[in-house]
Protein backbone atom coordinates (compact mmCIF):
# COMPACT_ATOMS: atom_id res chain seq x y z
CA UNK A 1 0.00 0.00 0.00
CA UNK A 2 1.46 3.14 -0.73
CA UNK A 3 2.05 5.45 1.75
CA UNK A 4 -0.49 8.21 2.72
CA UNK A 5 1.26 11.82 2.85
CA UNK A 6 0.23 14.94 4.33
CA UNK A 7 0.55 16.56 0.82
CA UNK A 8 -1.43 13.77 -0.64
CA UNK A 9 -4.41 15.27 1.79
CA UNK A 10 -4.35 17.80 1.25
CA UNK A 11 -4.52 17.56 -2.66
CA UNK A 12 -7.88 15.22 -2.34
CA UNK A 13 -9.08 17.89 -0.46
CA UNK A 14 -8.48 20.60 -2.54
CA UNK A 15 -10.20 18.24 -5.35
CA UNK A 16 -12.96 18.00 -3.35
CA UNK A 17 -13.33 20.39 -0.13
CA UNK A 18 -14.20 17.34 1.96
CA UNK A 19 -12.91 17.04 5.84
CA UNK A 20 -9.30 16.28 6.00
CA UNK A 21 -10.38 12.96 8.10
CA UNK A 22 -12.43 11.91 5.24
CA UNK A 23 -9.61 12.27 2.91
CA UNK A 24 -6.77 10.70 4.82
CA UNK A 25 -9.53 7.64 5.25
CA UNK A 26 -10.38 7.83 1.76
CA UNK A 27 -6.94 7.50 0.72
CA UNK A 28 -6.15 4.59 3.14
CA UNK A 29 -9.01 2.49 1.74
CA UNK A 30 -8.19 3.11 -1.54
CA UNK A 31 -4.64 2.51 -1.29
CA UNK A 32 -3.58 5.94 -2.04
CA UNK A 33 -5.30 5.83 -5.71
CA UNK A 34 -6.55 9.39 -5.74
CA UNK A 35 -9.44 8.66 -8.45
CA UNK A 36 -11.10 6.13 -6.80
CA UNK A 37 -10.12 8.13 -3.26
CA UNK A 38 -12.53 10.94 -5.00
CA UNK A 39 -15.54 8.42 -5.83
CA UNK A 40 -15.11 6.74 -1.85
CA UNK A 41 -15.73 10.17 -1.01
CA UNK A 42 -18.46 10.84 -2.91
CA UNK A 43 -20.63 7.03 -2.20
CA UNK A 44 -19.94 7.47 1.43
CA UNK A 45 -20.27 11.62 2.06
CA UNK A 46 -24.24 10.78 0.84
CA UNK A 47 -25.23 8.81 3.53
CA UNK A 48 -23.35 11.11 5.78
CA UNK A 49 -25.68 14.35 4.68
CA UNK A 50 -28.39 13.64 7.05
CA UNK A 51 -25.93 13.59 9.84
CA UNK A 52 -24.79 16.88 9.13
CA UNK A 53 -27.98 18.79 9.39
CA UNK A 54 -27.75 19.75 12.82
CA UNK A 55 -24.31 21.75 12.10
CA UNK A 56 -24.01 24.95 11.86
CA UNK A 57 -23.49 26.08 8.29
CA UNK A 58 -23.05 30.03 8.46
CA UNK A 59 -20.19 30.68 5.75
CA UNK A 60 -20.38 30.65 2.09
CA UNK A 61 -21.25 33.01 -0.86
CA UNK A 62 -23.72 34.98 -2.39
CA UNK A 63 -23.89 34.67 -6.23
CA UNK A 64 -25.83 36.66 -8.97
CA UNK A 65 -26.57 35.55 -12.48
CA UNK A 66 -29.62 37.22 -15.25
CA UNK A 67 -28.89 39.83 -17.95
CA UNK A 68 -30.09 43.87 -17.26
CA UNK A 69 -33.54 42.54 -17.38
CA UNK A 70 -34.21 39.54 -15.30
CA UNK A 71 -31.66 38.65 -12.82
CA UNK A 72 -31.46 36.56 -9.59
CA UNK A 73 -29.26 36.61 -6.33
CA UNK A 74 -28.66 33.39 -3.77
CA UNK A 75 -27.04 32.05 -0.83
CA UNK A 76 -25.36 29.09 -0.54
CA UNK A 77 -23.88 28.42 3.43
CA UNK A 78 -21.35 25.81 3.64
CA UNK A 79 -19.51 25.59 7.45
CA UNK A 80 -16.77 26.74 6.95
CA UNK A 81 -14.66 29.63 4.86
CA UNK A 82 -12.11 27.10 3.71
CA UNK A 83 -14.79 25.30 1.33
CA UNK A 84 -16.44 28.76 0.73
CA UNK A 85 -13.28 29.46 -1.76
CA UNK A 86 -13.43 26.04 -3.19
CA UNK A 87 -13.59 26.35 -6.72
CA UNK A 88 -16.13 23.19 -6.89
CA UNK A 89 -18.04 24.88 -4.02
CA UNK A 90 -18.42 27.83 -6.09
CA UNK A 91 -19.14 26.53 -9.35
CA UNK A 92 -21.94 24.73 -7.23
CA UNK A 93 -23.56 28.20 -6.30
CA UNK A 94 -23.06 29.44 -9.71
CA UNK A 95 -25.22 26.65 -10.99
CA UNK A 96 -27.56 27.42 -8.48
CA UNK A 97 -27.99 31.27 -9.22
CA UNK A 98 -28.47 30.09 -12.92
CA UNK A 99 -31.13 27.51 -11.76
CA UNK A 100 -33.11 31.00 -10.01
CA UNK A 101 -33.02 32.52 -12.69
CA UNK A 102 -34.98 30.12 -14.74
CA UNK A 103 -37.27 29.57 -11.84
CA UNK A 104 -40.74 30.47 -11.14
CA UNK A 105 -40.66 29.02 -7.56
CA UNK A 106 -42.46 31.08 -5.11
CA UNK A 107 -40.58 29.47 -1.69
CA UNK A 108 -37.56 27.53 -0.70
CA UNK A 109 -39.49 23.72 -0.73
CA UNK A 110 -40.74 24.84 -4.40
CA UNK A 111 -37.11 24.96 -5.47
CA UNK A 112 -35.73 22.53 -3.92
CA UNK A 113 -38.13 20.34 -5.55
CA UNK A 114 -37.36 21.94 -9.49
CA UNK A 115 -35.58 19.72 -11.94
CA UNK A 116 -31.94 20.72 -11.63
CA UNK A 117 -31.20 22.10 -14.55
CA UNK A 118 -28.17 20.91 -15.13
CA UNK A 119 -28.91 17.71 -14.99
CA UNK A 120 -32.55 16.88 -15.45
CA UNK A 121 -32.16 13.53 -13.77
CA UNK A 122 -32.32 14.85 -10.48
CA UNK A 123 -33.98 18.29 -8.55
CA UNK A 124 -32.11 21.15 -6.98
CA UNK A 125 -32.04 19.11 -3.63
CA UNK A 126 -30.84 15.66 -4.97
CA UNK A 127 -27.57 17.60 -6.50
CA UNK A 128 -27.30 19.59 -3.33
CA UNK A 129 -27.12 16.31 -1.53
CA UNK A 130 -24.74 14.88 -4.02
CA UNK A 131 -22.66 17.89 -3.63
CA UNK A 132 -22.32 17.99 -0.03
CA UNK A 133 -21.50 13.88 0.02
CA UNK A 134 -18.61 15.25 -2.31
CA UNK A 135 -17.80 18.05 0.13
CA UNK A 136 -17.91 16.58 3.26
CA UNK A 137 -19.41 19.33 5.05
CA UNK A 138 -23.52 20.25 5.44
CA UNK A 139 -24.02 22.64 2.65
CA UNK A 140 -27.27 24.77 2.54
CA UNK A 141 -29.15 27.01 0.21
CA UNK A 142 -30.77 29.26 2.47
CA UNK A 143 -32.52 32.04 -0.02
CA UNK A 144 -32.71 33.35 -3.79
CA UNK A 145 -34.90 36.36 -4.85
CA UNK A 146 -35.49 37.03 -8.83
CA UNK A 147 -36.13 40.06 -10.22
CA UNK A 148 -37.05 40.96 -13.55
CA UNK A 149 -36.84 44.80 -15.12
CA UNK A 150 -40.71 46.40 -15.33
CA UNK A 151 -40.01 49.47 -17.70
CA UNK A 152 -36.35 49.58 -17.03
CA UNK A 153 -33.79 47.31 -16.26
CA UNK A 154 -31.72 45.38 -13.09
CA UNK A 155 -28.10 46.05 -12.40
CA UNK A 156 -26.59 43.64 -9.95
CA UNK A 157 -23.13 44.07 -7.69
CA UNK A 158 -21.40 41.22 -5.63
CA UNK A 159 -18.90 42.75 -3.02
CA UNK A 160 -15.83 40.98 -1.02
CA UNK A 161 -15.83 37.78 -3.74
CA UNK A 162 -19.63 36.95 -2.47
CA UNK A 163 -20.11 38.17 0.96
CA UNK A 164 -22.50 40.54 -0.28
CA UNK A 165 -24.66 40.16 -2.94
CA UNK A 166 -27.11 43.05 -4.69
CA UNK A 167 -29.71 43.78 -7.41
CA UNK A 168 -31.18 47.12 -8.40
CA UNK A 169 -34.49 47.28 -10.55
CA UNK A 170 -35.11 50.71 -12.02
CA UNK A 171 -37.30 52.31 -14.36
CA UNK A 172 -36.14 54.41 -17.35
CA UNK A 173 -36.85 54.82 -20.51
CA UNK A 174 -33.25 55.35 -21.36
CA UNK A 175 -30.97 52.12 -21.09
CA UNK A 176 -27.60 53.02 -21.69
CA UNK A 177 -24.20 52.16 -19.98
CA UNK A 178 -24.54 55.90 -18.23
CA UNK A 179 -27.41 54.59 -17.05
CA UNK A 180 -26.18 51.12 -16.32
CA UNK A 181 -23.10 52.70 -14.66
CA UNK A 182 -25.25 55.00 -12.34
CA UNK A 183 -27.37 52.21 -11.30
CA UNK A 184 -24.58 49.95 -10.61
CA UNK A 185 -22.64 52.95 -8.60
CA UNK A 186 -26.19 52.97 -6.31
CA UNK A 187 -25.86 49.44 -6.01
CA UNK A 188 -22.75 49.39 -4.43
CA UNK A 189 -24.34 52.23 -1.92
CA UNK A 190 -26.81 49.66 -1.14
CA UNK A 191 -24.05 47.22 -0.57
CA UNK A 192 -21.72 49.86 1.70
CA UNK A 193 -24.70 51.44 3.64
CA UNK A 194 -27.54 48.94 3.94
CA UNK A 195 -30.54 51.08 3.70
CA UNK A 196 -33.61 49.05 4.72
CA UNK A 197 -36.17 51.44 2.70
CA UNK A 198 -35.70 52.77 -1.20
CA UNK A 199 -37.50 56.06 -0.18
CA UNK A 200 -39.34 57.51 3.23
CA UNK A 201 -42.93 56.83 1.51
CA UNK A 202 -41.80 53.51 1.89
CA UNK A 203 -41.00 53.28 5.79
CA UNK A 204 -44.45 52.03 7.57
CA UNK A 205 -46.07 54.25 10.41
CA UNK A 206 -45.27 50.75 12.37
CA UNK A 207 -41.39 51.33 12.32
CA UNK A 208 -41.55 55.13 12.95
CA UNK A 209 -43.83 54.63 16.07
CA UNK A 210 -41.57 52.00 17.63
CA UNK A 211 -38.50 54.26 16.52
CA UNK A 212 -40.25 57.46 17.72
CA UNK A 213 -40.70 55.56 21.55
CA UNK A 214 -37.29 54.89 21.32
CA UNK A 215 -36.41 58.25 20.87
CA UNK A 216 -38.28 59.61 23.10
CA UNK A 217 -37.20 57.38 25.98
CA UNK A 218 -33.90 58.05 25.28
CA UNK A 219 -34.68 61.95 25.50
CA UNK A 220 -36.44 62.10 28.34
CA UNK A 221 -33.05 60.47 29.90
CA UNK A 222 -31.25 63.44 29.29
CA UNK A 223 -30.52 66.04 31.85
CA UNK A 224 -30.00 68.73 28.79
CA UNK A 225 -33.92 68.13 28.54
CA UNK A 226 -35.43 68.22 31.62
CA UNK A 227 -37.81 70.96 32.36
CA UNK A 228 -38.18 71.79 28.39
CA UNK A 229 -41.60 72.47 27.05
CA UNK A 230 -43.26 69.11 25.24
CA UNK A 231 -43.36 71.18 21.91
CA UNK A 232 -39.43 71.20 22.51
CA UNK A 233 -39.15 67.59 23.15
CA UNK A 234 -41.56 66.89 20.14
CA UNK A 235 -39.57 68.78 18.16
CA UNK A 236 -36.51 67.14 18.85
CA UNK A 237 -37.62 63.41 18.69
CA UNK A 238 -39.11 64.33 15.25
CA UNK A 239 -35.71 66.22 14.45
CA UNK A 240 -34.05 62.73 15.48
CA UNK A 241 -36.24 60.43 13.61
CA UNK A 242 -36.14 62.57 10.30
CA UNK A 243 -32.25 61.96 10.97
CA UNK A 244 -32.17 57.88 11.64
CA UNK A 245 -34.76 58.02 8.09
CA UNK A 246 -32.63 59.51 5.94
CA UNK A 247 -29.42 57.28 7.20
CA UNK A 248 -32.30 54.02 6.13
CA UNK A 249 -33.75 55.16 3.23
CA UNK A 250 -31.68 54.77 -0.05
CA UNK A 251 -32.57 58.04 -1.70
CA UNK A 252 -32.25 60.08 0.97
CA UNK A 253 -28.57 58.72 2.23
CA UNK A 254 -25.90 60.77 1.18
CA UNK A 255 -24.13 59.36 -2.25
CA UNK A 256 -20.73 57.47 -1.21
CA UNK A 257 -19.02 59.44 -4.22
CA UNK A 258 -20.12 63.01 -4.12
CA UNK A 259 -17.26 65.23 -4.04
CA UNK A 260 -19.15 67.58 -1.97
CA UNK A 261 -19.84 65.44 0.77
CA UNK A 262 -23.72 66.83 0.62
CA UNK A 263 -25.18 64.99 -3.20
CA UNK A 264 -27.76 62.65 -1.85
CA UNK A 265 -28.61 59.64 -4.38
CA UNK A 266 -31.91 60.74 -5.16
CA UNK A 267 -30.32 64.01 -6.48
CA UNK A 268 -27.49 61.86 -8.25
CA UNK A 269 -30.06 59.69 -9.99
CA UNK A 270 -31.86 63.11 -10.39
CA UNK A 271 -28.71 64.68 -12.56
CA UNK A 272 -27.80 61.35 -14.48
CA UNK A 273 -30.81 61.11 -15.54
CA UNK A 274 -30.88 64.96 -16.96
CA UNK A 275 -27.83 64.40 -18.50
CA UNK A 276 -29.01 61.18 -20.53
CA UNK A 277 -33.02 62.42 -21.08
CA UNK A 278 -34.19 59.45 -18.90
CA UNK A 279 -36.40 59.65 -15.76
CA UNK A 280 -34.87 56.93 -13.49
CA UNK A 281 -36.68 55.64 -10.69
CA UNK A 282 -35.74 52.81 -8.16
CA UNK A 283 -38.61 50.45 -8.10
CA UNK A 284 -36.91 47.63 -5.27
CA UNK A 285 -33.24 46.68 -4.31
CA UNK A 286 -32.18 43.33 -2.76
CA UNK A 287 -29.04 42.60 -0.52
CA UNK A 288 -28.09 39.26 0.66
CA UNK A 289 -25.03 39.29 3.46
CA UNK A 290 -23.52 35.75 3.67
CA UNK A 291 -24.38 34.99 7.14
CA UNK A 292 -26.55 37.21 8.14
CA UNK A 293 -28.64 36.33 10.89
CA UNK A 294 -27.06 33.82 11.78
CA UNK A 295 -25.21 31.65 14.32
CA UNK A 296 -21.36 30.98 13.72
CA UNK A 297 -19.14 28.46 14.63
CA UNK A 298 -16.49 29.86 17.17
CA UNK A 299 -13.23 27.60 16.50
CA UNK A 300 -9.73 27.57 15.91
CA UNK A 301 -9.17 26.64 12.78
CA UNK A 302 -5.70 26.30 12.76
CA UNK A 303 -5.88 24.28 16.09
CA UNK A 304 -8.59 21.81 14.46
CA UNK A 305 -6.05 21.19 11.40
CA UNK A 306 -3.19 20.48 13.81
CA UNK A 307 -5.52 17.68 15.47
CA UNK A 308 -6.50 16.20 13.07
CA UNK A 309 -2.97 15.92 11.19
CA UNK A 310 -1.73 14.47 14.99
CA UNK A 311 -4.59 11.73 14.60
Amino acid sequence: MAEITASMVKELREMTGAGMMDCKKALNECGGNMEEAVDFLRKSGAAKAVKKESRIAAEGICRIAGDDQVCAVVEVNSETDFVAKNEQFQNFVEAVAKQAVASDAADMDAFLAEKWIEDGSKTVSEALIEKIAVIGEKLSIRRFEKVAAQNGCVVSYVHGGGRIGVIVEAQTAVVNDAVKEALTNVAMQVAALNPKYVATGDVSEEFKAHEREIIADQIAQDPKMAGKPEKVIEGAVMGRLNKELKEVCLLEQVYVKAEDGKQTVAQYLAQVGKENGAEITIKKFVRFETGEGLEKKNEDFAAEVAAQIKA
